[in-house]
């Protein structure tokens, strides 16, 4: 109903329109603009004009073409702020652009959705690239035939209840290294690597909801030592409550005996290797059929 009201709108020649854009971050977080001079508001969303959010041309294509355009911002402690940015808050925030009337707003139609690609900034703004819908076909299909899982933990296929509080815990920080070395007071109940894989999600302090994988988990007489992959990108200070998550590193016996859940192990443990491809037959030696490893 409100596509066919804009598009009467358009048909009238002296037309009332602007842009919309709705940014919602992955933790929920849901940010309102337009190029319009005044506030509007629709679908629950208040759509800020002061706030100097602009985009390119869309570009459409047909077929399976990505789709793509581009945002112009100015960097904003009350909207779009360059701390943010810099901890990957708007990676993969949501997108969507609609082409509305602004004299009656409930006349709108959707002209992009899509994804928050790569970001830079400089001068006191920034410039994202918006990636339409089909850059998710834009990778690898299909399953890899491998010996160990492909699943990621606690995924639909893996089924595994992560909320389960024998798998995770909720700590503060003692000590802070680089942002990528966490020190914690002796964590009990875990074995030594229980959380190699895993993952440290902040749960307080300025860098609350930020998640990285961790590296290597360590227990020495002082306490609790993680190591990550990659740096959180915010500021972690000692005090500060993180929640450690078991990792799994996606072995058969690791299914089995750490998390009890091989009846959904996507891995193929018997696989022949390629040393197998390579093999003769033999005249000697075992030839009863069994397996070539006894």
């Amino acid at each position: 109903m409100s596509v066919a009201a804009l598009h009467e709108h358009l048909a009238d020649g002296a037309t009332h329109t602007c842009y919309c854009w709705a940014l919602i971050r992955r933790d929920g977080l849901t940010l309102g603009f337009t190029d319009h001079d005044r506030l509007l508001r629709f679908d629950g969303i208040s759509f800020f004009p002061e706030c100097g959010l602009s985009a390119r041309a869309l570009a459409s294509t047909t077929g399976l073409s990505v789709n793509n355009t581009e945002a112009l911002g100015v960097l904003q402690s009350d909207a779009i702020s360059e701390a943010d940015i810099d901890a990957g808050r708007y990676d993969g925030a949501q997108v969507t652009i609609w082409l509305v009337q602004w004299n009656d707003p409930d006349a709108k139609q959707v002209r992009f959705t899509g994804t928050i690609g790569e970001i830079t900034r400089s001068s006191g703004g920034f410039q994202a690239e918006l990636r339409g819908l089909t850059d998710a076909l834009n990778q690898p299909q299909g399953r890899s035939y491998l010996r160990d899982c492909n699943a990621l933990l606690g995924d639909a296929r893996c089924k595994f209840d992560l909320s389960d509080l024998a798998f995770s815990i909720a700590a503060p920080v003692v000590a802070v290294q680089d942002a990528h070395v966490f020190r914690f007071d002796p964590v009990t109940g875990f074995d030594d690597h229980w959380f190699d894989a895993g993952a440290l999600e902040v749960v307080s302090g300025d860098a609350a909801g930020l998640r990285e994988v961790i590296k290597l988990d360590q227990t020495e007489a002082a306490g609790r030592l993680i190591t990550l992959w990659q740096p959180i990108r915010a500021s972690v200070q000692p005090g500060d409550l993180v929640r450690l998550t078991a990792g799994c590193d996606k072995r058969a016996v690791t299914c089995r005996e750490k998390f009890a859940n091989f009846v959904n192990f996507r891995g193929f443990p018997d696989i022949p290797g390629d040393d197998w491809l390579a093999s003769v037959p033999r005249a000697n030696g075992n030839t009863s059929g069994g397996s070539r490893s006894r």
